[in-house]
């Protein structure tokens, strides 16, 4: 039977779980950090990424609901960071849609669901799934420590590009921005409280089974961006 990790060697595994699966190195981002994207891909990356993202204080919202009331310390947590998703000084996604509108697409083509592809809609509907039906400190591993701790390394891949290569503006851009700096205290705050409340062998080996699969969906999902919408592309070129 495997015996309780002590908090640094299961905080080692969770971040090994992450490795070799990381979304910054999936094709699509490749692309992006590299410049060989044009605007109408960002367009398509954006009309996908909402629905992603877009119901991210929903998910946490269900593991705030399966958090125990004792539990202060993560509920504070969640209720902060979906606070910061739809409240704070302006949503995250109307950020998404400002730069979506930049590349030139339109509000009602980002918010239509008919415009993501199938493998975003899985990793939605896995999200809702995950949020909705496991242990609060699964969950918080598989959303905040799987997915979420993953974006400041994403964006500060693609932001340097993003101004220097295609040409957005500053204010274009704030989306990524703002999530290099709130994600990586997200992230930070996620992994203690999978350390605090992981606390048998069994939750710990099934936290570690939900990054190691957040993290494969986020870069199925980033991979599946360049198949439907760059790779052909480049065939018909």
């Amino acid at each position: 039977m495997t015996e309780l990790l002590s908090h640094a060697e299961f905080r080692a595994a969770l971040e090994d779980a992450i490795k070799g699966r990381e979304a910054k190195n999936a094709s699509f981002s490749t692309a992006w950090a590299e410049g060989r994207l044009e605007r109408h891909h960002f367009a398509r990356w954006a009309e996908n990424h909402y629905h992603y993202v877009g119901p991210f204080a929903d998910y946490l919202g269900y593991i705030y609901g399966n958090t125990p009331d004792s539990c202060t310390g993560a509920k504070d947590f969640l209720l902060q960071n979906m606070y910061e998703e739809e409240l704070a000084d302006i949503r995250h996604t109307d950020l998404l849609i400002r730069f979506a509108e930049s590349c030139g697409t339109t509000r009602e083509r980002i918010e239509n669901p008919d415009n993501m592809n199938a493998v975003t809609r899985g990793l939605q509907a896995w999200c809702y799934t995950v949020s909705m039906r496991e242990h609060f400190a699964v969950a918080t591993a598989a959303l905040v420590v799987g997915l979420e701790s993953q974006v400041p390394s994403i964006y500060k891949k693609q932001i340097v590009p993003l101004r220097e290569v295609y040409g957005f503006t500053e204010d274009e851009i704030e989306f990524f921005d703002l999530h290099i700096t709130s994600d990586e205290v997200h992230g930070e705050r996620g992994f203690q409280i999978v350390l605090d409340h992981a606390d048998t062998p069994q939750l710990q080996q099934r936290c570690l089974r939900f990054v190691r699969w957040g993290a494969e969906m986020r870069f199925a999902y980033t991979k599946s961006l360049y198949d439907t919408y760059v790779a052909p592309d480049l065939v018909a070129a």
